[in-house]
Parts: structure tokens; C-alpha cells; sequence
């Protein structure tokens, strides 16, 4: 089995990098390093000790089947707040700025109107009006049981301490929606202003309302966010889904930053399929949460998702050189005080990663046979 032509490229690419430092010295010293003695090529010791080669015998290497997926950074609904408020005022006291962190509670900003000074005087005349229809309902309510006074009466009576009731409740509810404690609102402590608060532990995402302007209700003034939930949001395609398990390890990049990889492991597997992208969606949890603090949501990543392990008979990858599509290994023949005695041999290979290839037919190899590890690239593509 021969590998596609994007591991081709892979191997001569990394092949290519390996040797360029040391390419430049075999060509300029060509027909002093090396001789060929019946197609075997010969290298002294002072020759392979100062290119640095190395030989090495086939290994075990464990070789890992991944499905690629790409995706972003993304956070529950439950970790995103919008803050606006019910009621219309003025902004005042808005000094925060996007990244700040705010504790649930804390104050963001306050509003000001005219208007919640009427709101806290209809509740205390509410109070004293329910107040007064109480003592008139319990006596109302005597007199009846005791037939002094009309059924008619009494009703009437009834009917206005219970709508009054309703009445009251209704201001106190808006009140506590205000945060404006009922218990201690009096006449002597009116508010012209509303604190609005944090409604989750978070960081400020985004500052839309400006001090001064006028908020008018259910406008977003506020946007928070809570990282303590960042997870991974993923796409795979539908054909890969029956490879997919929970608990599966995730390797990922963020595409500015393909240098550092990352791992997660996979949490939830959605259970469509995007009908026009026909992808699946795969939810994964950071395996270090402490790292959650590198990341933002939004942040753009690629992935590789471990589906399985197998072991297999490999050599490095820097043993084998390709040439017009056939691939080549320097086998050890013999090695005496005369130097190296190096003959090349074809070989086929299999799965590719970025320090291994497998070697298909390892068993024409004896189990004690040298490979040169380094330095064949330039000594095979003279």
C-alpha cells in the first residue's frame, strides 16, 4: 500500500528540512566523502562521524488514527448575559470597561428618572391605603357575622382590600425588580436612581450604553461573559461520525498560534447532522482547565480527534528518501576500518506521521539489520 500524495509531500518536505544544513557540505566535498565499490557506497569513520549519522534497526511505533475537525471556542448559554433593565433612565456611574471581571451582585451602573420617584410614592400610598382597607375589612367582617350590618356591605368592603392587595403586591414586585428594598422605602428615602447589578460572575465582554444617554427599556447596555465554562465547539464530517466516542482525546491548534498544541477530550456528540454542511457537531472539555484562561471565545481552532492506536514496524522518518516515487532506505553491510559499506534498497511503506513511517515489508529485512537514520537523504539523491 503506497500513501497519498499529500504524505508524499509530507515526507520529502521533512526529509528536505532535515538535510538542507548538511547538504551544501556533501555537494562541496563530493569526491572526498564518499566512494561506491559495486553499487554499495563507502564512508570513512572521520566521513560519518562529522556529518553526524546515525544507524538504528526497525522499532515498534505506535501510530494514531485521527479524524480532523475545526471549530471555535464557545460558552454555554447559561455564561452569557446581556444586561439591560425594565425600566428607562439616564445612565449614570458607568466606568467599566471590556475585560474588567464583576462579581454576580456587584454594581455596573445606575439610571436615573424622575419616574421611580412616583413608583415609590404609589407603593407607600398603596401600603397605607391597604392598611386602612384591612382594619375596614375586619370590622366590616364583625359586624356581618353579627348581622348589623348588609351582606352588600361586607362584599364591597372585601372586594376593595383584595384589590388593593393585588395593587400592592404589584408595586412591590416592581420595586425588587428595581432593586429597591419595600421593607425600608419610606418618605424619607426616595430614590431619583436604580442600581443595576451583575447578574453572573464574569468578565465585561462589551460597553454599548454611553454616560449620559437615555437607555430605553430591554436595550442591551452590557454584555458579560464566564470562562468557567469555555469549552470547544467542533465540526466533523458525517462519514467520520462512527469512528467518534465520548471521551475521546482532542489535539488542537489555534490558527494563530499553530506552534502550541493543546488537549481536551470529547464531552457530547450532537445527534444531527447540519443538513447543508452535512457536519456533526462535537462539544469538548479542556483536559487542563486551568489553561481555560489562554483561550476567548470566539478563538478559531483545527483538531485532530484520536479514534484509534495501532503498532506497527516503522523506521524514522529521515531514513527514507523519495525519488520519482519509489522509496529508499541505506541498509548496513559491513563495517570495518575501511569505513561504512552502505547499499540502498527499495522498500514500501504505509501510515505516515511527523517522526515515523511504517515499513510494510520489514520482514525481507533480518531482525538485526543496521538503517542509516540520518544523513541517507543526501548521500541517496546524489
Amino acid at each position: 500500500m503506497l500513501p497519498s500524495n499529500s504524505l508524499r509531500t509530507c515526507i520529502i518536505l521533512i526529509l528536505s528540512i532535515f538535510m538542507n544544513g548538511c547538504s551544501t557540505n556533501y555537494k562541496s566535498s563530493e569526491k572526498e566523502v564518499l566512494t561506491t565499490e559495486e553499487e554499495l557506497i563507502v564512508l570513512t569513520e572521520e566521513q560519518f562521524q562529522s556529518f553526524n549519522m546515525e544507524l538504528d534497526s526497525v522499532l515498534l511505533h505506535d501510530f494514531h488514527n485521527e479524524v480532523h475537525a475545526n471549530g471555535k471556542f464557545d460558552l454555554p448559554p447559561e455564561s452569557k448575559a446581556s444586561v439591560s433593565s425594565f425600566y428607562g433612565g439616564a445612565i449614570k456611574e458607568l466606568k467599566l470597561l471590556p475585560g474588567e471581571y464583576v462579581k454576580k451582585g456587584s454594581l455596573l451602573f445606575k439610571l436615573e428618572n424622575p419616574d421611580f420617584v412616583q413608583m415609590q410614592q404609589d407603593y407607600l400610598e398603596a401600603q397605607g391605603q391597604l392598611d386602612y382597607l384591612k382594619s375596614n375589612f375586619k370590622r366590616q367582617q364583625s359586624l356581618y357575622e353579627n348581622k348589623i350590618t348588609s351582606e352588600k356591605n361586607f362584599l364591597k368592603t372585601k372586594s376593595d382590600y383584595t384589590v388593593m392587595q393585588v395593587k400592592e403586591k404589584s408595586l412591590k414586585k416592581k420595586l425588587e425588580m428595581m432593586h429597591i428594598n419595600p421593607n425600608t422605602l419610606t418618605t424619607e428615602n426616595l430614590k431619583t436612581s436604580i442600581s443595576i447589578v451583575s447578574p453572573i460572575n464574569g468578565y465585561i465582554d462589551q460597553v454599548l450604553g454611553v454616560q449620559g444617554d437615555f437607555l430605553k427599556p430591554a436595550v442591551i447596555a452590557l454584555t458579560i461573559v464566564d470562562i468557567d465554562h469555555l469549552h470547544l465547539e467542533l465540526n466533523v464530517f458525517e462519514k467520520d461520525l462512527p469512528k467518534l466516542e465520548i471521551g475521546q482525546s482532542i489535539k488542537f491548534k489555534l490558527l494563530d498560534d499553530p506552534e502550541n498544541t493543546y488537549a481536551a477530550k470529547i464531552y457530547l456528540i450532537n445527534k444531527t447532522v447540519d443538513a447543508a454542511l452535512r457536519t456533526v457537531g462535537i462539544h469538548g472539555h479542556l483536559i487542563d482547565e486551568s489553561l481555560k484562561n489562554k483561550f476567548n471565545p470566539g478563538m478559531y481552532v483545527e483538531a485532530e480527534i484520536l479514534t484509534s492506536t495501532e503498532t506497527k514496524v516503522a523506521l524514522p522518518i529521515a531514513s527514507v528518501v523519495e525519488s520519482e516515487g519509489k522509496y529508499n532506505v541505506l541498509i548496513l553491510k559491513e563495517k570495518n576500518e575501511a569505513g561504512y559499506f552502505f547499499e540502498k534498497k527499495q522498500i514500501e511503506i504505509g501510515q505516515v506521521d511527523t517522526t515515523y513511517v511504517e515499513i510494510l515489508n520489514s520482514n525481507q529485512f533480518e531482525k538485526k539489520t543496521l538503517f542509516l537514520t540520518k544523513g541517507a537523504f543526501s548521500l541517496i539523491s546524489e
